[in-house]
């Protein structure tokens, strides 16, 4: 069944899905490998859709597949395709290009991050709602992390109580990702970076073990694992 977006929601989601995802091994680009027999992104887009504040969900996909990705999208939610770029930064880009008028909060969510929970999308976008510029979702840093030189020799233990692992969706006034993406130099692999480029405060909400990041096959296991108990 076709999943219906808040036609009064005030939130536009972008979901940049151009990625070759390399380290996944060799085969389709990343968002459309295959989780539990569905492609990642629809996996994505449907929890997205499942958000009560969404009002336009837009993917930017390979310039290849935007036909193929636009008919596989259909069953999932009403999203608009547009062609992707030869990096991120490009493809969320266009896809910003395409929201249409009314939205003010802009989200931009990785593919990869396929098991991410509705209501992750829904604090991200509260938190913007609420007065901040820039919001992304974190969690802690539990590992021991070393700081090492170029022959592998540890320089010293970082403090990690500072530290944050960042996911997505990362959340955006429209007007300040916008500004942030004209005024972009270098690609960068991250949104709130080129917020933060622009001097624009940058406010954390806490994040989901659900929302991981599927990069090697390792984690494509992990989320089968997840799927299978219900996540």
């Amino acid at each position: 069944m076709t999943a219906q977006l808040n036609p009064r929601g005030d939130v536009a989601v972008l979901v940049p899905a151009a990625g070759a995802g390399v380290r996944l091994g060799p085969g389709a680009p990343k968002a459309l490998r295959l989780l539990a027999g569905e492609p990642l992104l629809v996996h994505a887009v449907r929890r997205i859709a499942a958000a009560p504040s969404v009002h336009t969900v837009v993917v930017a996909a390979p310039a290849a597949d935007v036909e193929a990705v636009r008919a596989m999208l259909a069953p999932v939610a009403p999203v608009t395709v547009v062609a992707g770029g030869a990096e991120r930064q490009a493809s969320v880009a266009a896809a910003l290009a395409a929201v249409p008028a009314g939205p003010e909060i802009v989200l931009v969510h990785d593919a990869a991050r396929a098991l991410t929970p509705p209501e992750l999308v829904e604090s991200v976008a509260e938190a913007v709602r609420s007065g901040h510029d820039a919001v992304i979702p974190v969690l802690p840093v539990v590992d021991t992390i070393k700081e090492v030189d170029a022959a592998e020799r540890v320089l010293g233990t970082v403090d990690r109580a500072a530290l944050r692992s960042v996911q997505t969706p990362q959340g955006f006034r429209r007007s300040v990702l916008t500004a942030a993406h004209e005024a972009a130099g270098d690609p960068l692999t991250d949104d709130a970076g080129l917020a933060e480029k622009q001097g624009v405060p940058v406010f954390c909400v806490p994040g989901s073990e659900f929302a991981l990041k599927i990069t090697r096959p390792f984690d494509l296991a992990l989320a089968e694992h997840l799927l299978a108990a219900g996540a």
